[in-house]
């Protein structure tokens, strides 16, 4: 095969991850990269526009099955050009996650830099950064791994840190890899910081994808060839590439810092002054957000009185009251509210393995539902009924789906519908409704050009997500036949 060298740089983002740590608001289902945790987008969409410009390409993203509409959704709100949507069967860590794409742009017949980020970072000066990405692009192209370490403004103890081997003075601001560190102590850090070679690991690379597969060949064998064979063996729909499932999770469950760059000899480091943040706890969150003049950073309805140096954040309906707190975190949403001391908020991680093995839903589903069409949230419930709030986006429509064991009543509060009951097709504009059986099938669709909202009353013996059979589905979520809820 014949391989073309691109001039240009191509993004890949990875998207994976459950970001436990930002509980509740960031969910299994619905991840940090997906919320819009430091500003008006998502981390995602903040990604995005800043890998833009004449020498970027358009992006490659990775990421699983159950996030693909979401994704691609936002991208397109951004502005951001995607080439491809590449879906892990099953997560199996950076390290796949690279080599998939650098296995998928391999067998199009190209050898690219590739600019690996994750998805959910913060990068507060994107000049300095562009400026590292253009003192790195050389070393690159001629074969080396280039990583990026972020000039440490604090003995951090949840980053893991890169010493740099600065015996060469001469090095124009890339140097070789002396070791990579695991999150130290408090002690360590301190002692890394003072050291000045020691910067926090950003988990960002520049590459050539020939670099990554060699690297892997040496390193990772089995999984390069399991990976390897998942996308000879894949499906192509629209934007999204599926490598055969069978092949691809016989991949190692490992990071590419321990699979690769531990071991390789080809990695080096380029230190920057970007004001780098993985948001990886609700501490960072504080500590990226505007203050007020007690050094709290308050969101939603907050009122907070003789409270100081807090994270009051509340993304609920209801008021949250403060009073007297000193160096607390307080976060609220509909259906869970989490409060800690802000040196502790990282052992929500523990609290929320706690909460899934008592199965509790708050863990896995957001209180507001992403859903491909739009969103869905629950106001009221009780014995044998539940409420929704459901705002259907311009030109989206749900299934034609059925329900075993409950009734709906729909009342539209705002836009237009397009109601599907049985054979009847209908139009119902604000403050008209309809009734649909139990056993009825249905299908509510958004033919304007504005957000439609109604109110939903489910009634019956199980209200279950799951008590659903989809028959037509435009986002390939149709049951096969003969499927019963």
């Amino acid at each position: 095969m014949s391989l073309r060298v691109s001039a240009n740089i191509r993004p890949v983002i990875l998207c994976g991850g459950a970001g436990t740590r930002l509980w509740p608001v960031s969910r299994q289902t619905f991840p940090k990269q997906l919320l819009p945790v430091t500003g008006d987008h998502s981390l995602l969409q903040q990604t995005s526009t800043r890998l833009t410009g004449k020498q970027f390409s358009p992006a490659i993203l990775v990421s699983g099955e159950d996030q693909r509409f979401f994704i691609k959704r936002q991208l397109q709100l951004a502005g951001a050009a995607v080439e491809a949507i590449l879906l892990e069967p099953s997560a199996r860590n950076t390290a796949a996650a690279a080599t998939l794409a650098a296995a998928w742009v391999r067998s199009n017949g190209r050898d690219e830099v590739l600019l690996l980020m994750p998805s959910d970072h913060v990068i507060g000066d994107g000049e300095a950064f562009m400026s590292a990405i253009q003192t790195g692009l050389a070393h690159a192209e001629n074969g080396e791994i280039v990583t990026f370490g972020a000039h440490p403004t604090e003995p951090n103890t949840q980053y893991g840190y890169i010493e740099a081997d600065d015996s060469d003075p001469s090095a124009g601001g890339v140097f070789p890899i002396a070791r990579f560190v695991e999150k130290p102590n408090a002690e360590k850090a301190a002692e890394y910081v003072a050291t000045g070679r020691f910067f926090w690991n950003s988990g960002i690379f520049l590459l050539k994808a020939s670099t990554l597969l060699d690297e892997m060949r040496q390193f990772l064998p089995t999984s390069l060839e399991a990976i390897s064979r998942s996308v000879a063996e894949a499906t192509t729909d629209d934007l999204f590439f599926r490598p055969e499932a069978t092949s691809f999770v016989q991949a190692e469950n490992i990071s590419i810092d321990h699979g690769i760059m531990e071991h390789t000899t080809r990695g080096v480091i380029v230190p920057v002054q970007m004001n780098w943040s993985d948001v990886g706890s609700w501490d960072a969150v504080w500590k990226l957000g505007k203050k007020d003049n007690s050094n709290n950073v308050t969101q939603g309805d907050v009122v907070a009185l003789d409270t100081k140096d807090s994270l009051v954040r509340n993304d609920g309906k209801a008021l949250v009251a403060t009073l007297g707190l000193e160096k607390m975190a307080v976060v609220a949403v509909r259906d869970a509210v989490f409060v800690a001391p802000m040196d502790r908020v990282a052992e929500v991680r523990d609290l929320v393995d706690s909460l899934r093995s008592e199965d509790r839903q708050c863990v896995v589903m957001p209180a507001k539902v992403a859903r491909p069409w739009g969103t869905y949230e629950t106001v009221a419930d009780g014995p044998r009924f539940q409420v929704k709030h459901i705002v259907v986006d311009p030109g989206e429509r749900l299934s034609l789906q059925m329900h075993y064991h409950r009734s709906e009543h729909w009342v539209v509060v705002h836009g237009s519908a397009e109601v599907t009951v049985g054979d009847k097709v209908t139009i119902l504009q604000e403050n008209e409704s309809t009734y649909i059986p139990a056993g009825t099938q249905h299908r509510l669709a958004n033919p304007g050009k504005v957000p439609l909202e109604l109110v939903e009353i489910q009634c019956g013996t199980y209200l279950g997500e799951d008590d659903i059979v989809r028959f037509d589905d435009q986002y390939g979520r149709a049951d096969p036949p003969g499927k019963k809820a």
